[in-house]
């Protein structure tokens, strides 16, 4: 029998774990898996902001991630998908090359997002890549003592690269522009916290203010101009373009949109996890784009995958939240307790804890990755010599 073709695109947190949870969960000799990714070594882009702030980050190569697990990595990136003739584009070294698969992972991504503000792009720089993160730390150790850093966007990339610049480089001048009010998605004990840290830190607070244009010195805002050496943009994030431009069901952002296996609506042969897909959690509400979502969602779809192929029962756990993990510098941090569906309860911890605790979980996301099972025997299934249709009657009752 011919091998099952799986195809996963990117190796960031969910294409990297979706991967290598298949392979232990496979028998190598049913299936062939390949994983697509333009780098050789995995990024821990939760930890970009230290990295952009001049620290070093251990280095994970795939080659010693994915040793013995069958998993085939491949070089290259991505530049096409038909979902229709099951294809995939890509270009290495060697140049173009078209790669065919029975079941593809899409877990493509997202980079920064410049909400169309003028001047961002040529301007500003972003901390949601690698290369961002290296270009923004050769620029922030240039910098004279008393130059002026705004940080734009109060989110959780927002405070922990404000914060992270503020604690590394305390001669410069550092500000943090949010639209709305500063944590206004925080209990009040996390807010009063997220407050006291950058007062601690001497970073100045523009809440309420929107930036309207970026220029090479200074930032235009809502209340008037603010001097700004460097420019680092952190609202939100943009998928990759690829999803959109294939025939695949796609939201007016370019997500994919999934069940809740993390199966494509549309093309029951693609899966899609992470930033690139829509899925909806507790409360019928979409799942953020977020490390704490996309594990789950990579679990789920891995799952969802290794039991339509051995005919086992489908996974049904819902993705949930239990907190969000703020790193606020080394020293400081938040940990905000929140609801299933990611509204902030009073419960929160802070300080060296909270910062400890932070640690912790950007160390176990890393951890999860190299072992997708989470420690568990590894059990490979046989694959059935008979395809199980793309929607079993069970799933068409459920």
């Amino acid at each position: 029998m011919q091998q099952h073709r799986i195809i996963v695109l990117g190796a960031g947190y969910t294409g990297a774990i979706a991967a290598g949870r298949l392979a232990k969960q496979l028998h190598r000799e049913d299936v062939a898996i390949t994983l697509v990714n333009a780098e050789p070594d995995f990024v821990e882009r939760v930890r970009l902001h230290q990295l952009a702030a001049g620290q070093e980050l251990t280095p994970r190569p795939f080659s010693e991630m994915f040793a013995r697990t069958g998993v085939e990595l491949k070089l290259a990136k991505v530049t096409a998908v038909d979902a229709d003739r099951k294809t995939v584009t890509i270009t290495t070294t060697a140049g173009a090359e078209e790669l065919t698969y029975d079941t593809l992972v899409y877990a493509l991504g997202s980079g920064w997002n410049s909400q169309g503000v003028p001047g961002t792009a040529e301007h500003a720089h972003e901390v949601s890549s690698r290369p961002g993160a290296l270009r923004l730390r050769e620029r922030l150790a240039a910098l004279r003592a008393g130059e002026s850093v705004v940080v734009v966007g109060g989110g959780l990339t927002g405070l922990e690269a404000a914060t992270e610049i503020a604690e590394a480089r305390p001669d410069l001048d550092v500000a943090l522009a949010a639209r709305g009010g500063l944590g206004d998605w925080l209990s009040d004990k996390g807010r009063a916290h997220v407050r006291k840290v950058l007062t601690g830190l001497g970073v100045t607070a523009y809440e309420h203010t929107e930036v309207t244009a970026v220029e090479e010195g200074r930032v235009t805002t809502t209340t008037g101009p603010v001097p700004a050496a460097v420019t680092v943009w952190t609202t939100g994030f943009a998928v990759h373009p690829i999803a959109r431009a294939t025939t695949l069901e796609v939201t007016d952002t370019g997500r994919i949109v999934v069940d809740a296996t993390m199966r494509s609506v549309s093309h029951p042969d693609v899966y899609a996890v992470g930033d690139a897909a829509l899925a909806m959690g507790p409360g019928d509400k979409p799942l953020r784009m977020s490390c704490a979502s996309g594990a789950p969602m990579a679990w789920q779809a891995a799952d969802a995958i290794a039991a339509r192929l051995t005919g086992r029962k489908l996974p049904k756990t819902q993705p949930r939240y239990f907190n969000q993990c703020i790193s606020l510098g080394r020293k400081e941090g938040l940990i905000q307790y929140v609801t299933a569906d990611d509204r902030a309860v009073r419960a929160a911890l802070t300080g060296r804890f909270a910062a400890g605790y932070k640690e912790l979980v950007c160390k176990g996301a890393v951890w999860g990755v190299a072992n997708p099972t989470m420690g568990l025997p590894t059990r490979r299934h046989r694959i059935l010599r008979t395809p199980a249709p793309a929607t079993t009657p069970a799933e068409a009752a459920a």
